[in-house]
């Protein structure tokens, strides 16, 4: 067993886990599916009262005139660009470097659909007002990421957004929001979701991050959009014989959790503050703008991997089960909080920090 698989069985046989809702097993669908009626029909091939009903709550709450249930996230956004491209016969958009599409789907829009990427900003950091209008390039659509995911959750400010909407709205430019964690960040915007979407031609939405549900995603906007999507779901093999233990799940714990956003971000930065208090260790960004953010440490993967066991193995609550390696002298990892935190006793989590402290000392002395 290597240290890296270690430190996961590690963080699996602790009592209490500090991010997320808790393990992914079956249960999650069970606990969805236990006061479902059985009787209720399924969707077919992307239709029927289970998935319109679904769709039209998620219209409304996110201000669109119509949302189609896809899959998965990848599948929604690759097909949103491509729309976007074909109705301005342009084949080239512009996004951030770090964005999913770029970085984790095999070069899928590029391959599939041969569009071309504009790269905005620099890695480590927000896209800005000023990036967009020095562009220098003809783009079809512009994609923001909201929180930005790859550099610890980061938010522009809402002027900032406003700034961007308006602009690209007068250049002619579609602007879509790439709202996998769209949920997350309305405490710290104050705003509805239907105030931050206004902004934009298309979302979309994921029902497996924050909500914690078994897989899926919403893809908003006007009806003429909506309706080319669903052509282009049927191409790329998303209309499923039915989709509904996805969209079940999706519908449970939305209601479940989409109030609890507040808590989790308030839960986020009383972690953060204890992480920062600790010798060699920093989050990013310093205080978390939604429920999640990166924990770097000062110092090496390997060792790092086994202080954490052996905190583990002492007090029963578990921080993560992976880190990455940065550089020879530091790692991180990426939290993101919910149901499980409030769970923790107190005094344990004290525990944690108090032991974690004294062993990066120990570690950079």
């Amino acid at each position: 067993m290597n240290e890296n698989n270690a430190l996961a069985v590690a963080f699996k046989k602790t009592k209490h886990q500090v991010v997320g809702h808790g393990f992914r097993n079956i249960q999650v669908l069970k606990e969805a599916l236990m006061n479902s009626d059985g009787q209720q029909e399924s969707d077919i091939y992307g239709k029927g009262k289970i998935i319109e009903d679904f769709q039209k709550k998620m219209a409304e709450y996110l201000g669109k005139e119509e949302a189609v249930f896809f899959p998965s996230g990848t599948m929604a956004q690759q097909i949103t660009l491509r729309i976007w491209c074909d109705k301005k016969g342009l084949t080239k958009v512009a996004y951030h470097p770090l964005c999913h599409i770029e970085i984790h789907e095999e070069d899928g829009l590029k391959e599939l659909h041969h569009i071309e990427s504009v790269l905005l900003a620099d890695k480590s950091r927000l896209i800005q007002f000023e990036d967009v209008v020095n562009m220098g390039e003809d783009i079809a659509c512009l994609l923001l990421e909201l929180p930005q995911r790859e550099i610890g959750g980061q938010l522009p400010d809402f002027e900032t957004l406003e700034s961007i909407s308006a602009y690209c709205h007068e250049k002619g430019i579609k602007l879509h929001l790439d709202g996998a964690r769209l949920f997350e960040i309305l405490p710290y915007y104050k705003k509805s979701a239907a105030e931050i979407c206004k902004l934009f031609d298309s979302v979309y939405v994921s029902f497996y991050k924050g909500i914690g549900g078994l897989a899926g995603a919403i893809l908003a906007g006007d009806k003429d959009f909506t309706e080319e999507s669903k052509v282009w779901k049927r191409r790329y093999g998303g209309d499923l014989i039915s989709l509904y233990p996805y969209m079940i799940s999706a519908d449970y714990y939305f209601n479940k959790r989409i109030n609890k956003m507040k808590q989790y971000h308030e839960e986020a930065l009383e972690l953060a503050g204890l992480f920062n208090q600790c010798h060699a260790i920093s989050t990013k960004p310093l205080e978390p703008v939604s429920n999640m953010f990166h924990v770097h440490f000062d110092g090496p993967k390997e060792k790092l991997e086994s202080t954490l066991i052996a905190i583990y193995k002492e007090t029963g609550i578990g921080l993560t089960g992976y880190l990455r390696e940065i550089s020879e002298d530091a790692c991180f990892y990426e939290v993101s909080i919910g149901d499980q935190y409030g769970n923790i006793p107190k005094e344990g989590l004290r525990k944690v920090f108090q032991m974690l402290d004294e062993s990066m000392r120990e570690l950079k002395e």
